[in-house]
């Protein structure tokens, strides 16, 4: 047994006004929403250009500079030079600064202007002249470099202390860059005492009563002085020398 209903047309339905005017606010809400989640979709989780002839500008930053030039002319953006800036951790030619920046609709043959990084900052060599030559290297290290050598010479000051630095004093240099210290050896007012005729025990002995030091002793072959006698000196007797000069000699041996 069938039971038939009567349902009237919805032409012929009666809606009150307050009912209407609230069926029309739910489909504007729900037309707004479907709206405001295609453009969300559209323009944010899948961007892509909504004009012709537009690009979505890609991400370079942290690429080489040649690897972000092709990936933007692949889209057919142009690139403009920004120069460079130093960069405390990115490598040197790698990008760090672009503009537009990435995700930005922009025309076809947009410029983006690429920064690129030149490296970690410069280090000026600091200004050590006149200082003790442990304070003057442990201030070169705090700076950031490194004293790859310390060399000596005879100058009117006292003994060890700094003369100037190679390179010079505010020149820049990566860090841990080398830097030479050259230290006085003091004025030379130290005569070089003759020590030829005297065995190299008794050299020895007398340039450390002198202030001096024996450096190299090398043998040659000679029947003109006793073996085991020096028969040269470099710095040659009556030179004046600094305090710890060091005199190399030559001894001689059998000429058999």
């Amino acid at each position: 047994m069938r039971i038939r209903r009567h349902i009237p047309p919805i032409a012929a339905w009666s809606l009150s006004e307050a009912m209407r005017r609230r069926l029309k606010q739910w489909g504007l809400a729900a037309l707004g929403a479907l709206v405001a989640g295609y453009l969300t979709a559209y323009l944010v989780i899948f961007p892509a250009p909504i004009l012709p002839g537009h690009e979505t500008v890609p991400r370079v930053l942290g690429m080489a500079e040649p690897e972000a030039q092709t990936v933007l002319g692949e889209v057919s953006l142009k690139v403009h030079n920004g120069g460079t800036e130093p960069h405390p951790t990115a490598p040197q030619g790698t990008v760090i600064w672009q503009d537009p920046p990435p995700g930005v609709i922009a025309p076809e043959n947009t410029e983006v202007t690429l920064v690129v990084s030149a490296g970690p900052p410069k280090i000026p060599v600091p200004d050590v002249a006149g200082l003790d030559g442990p304070l003057a290297e442990r201030l070169i290290a705090a700076a950031g470099l490194t004293v790859s050598q310390v060399d000596s010479l005879q100058a009117p000051l006292p003994r060890g202390v700094v003369m100037l630095t190679r390179p010079a004093a505010g020149s820049l240099l990566a860090p841990g860059g080398g830097v030479t210290v050259v230290v006085s050896r003091g004025a030379p007012t130290i005569t070089v005492p003759n020590l030829l005729g005297m065995t190299q025990s008794d050299a020895r002995t007398r340039l450390e009563i002198e202030g001096l030091s024996l450096g190299a002793a090398t043998r040659q072959r000679t029947a003109d002085a006793p073996p085991g006698t020096v028969v040269a000196q470099r710095p040659a007797a009556g030179t004046l020398a600094a305090a710890g000069t060091v005199v190399d000699i030559v001894v001689a041996r059998s000429p058999q």
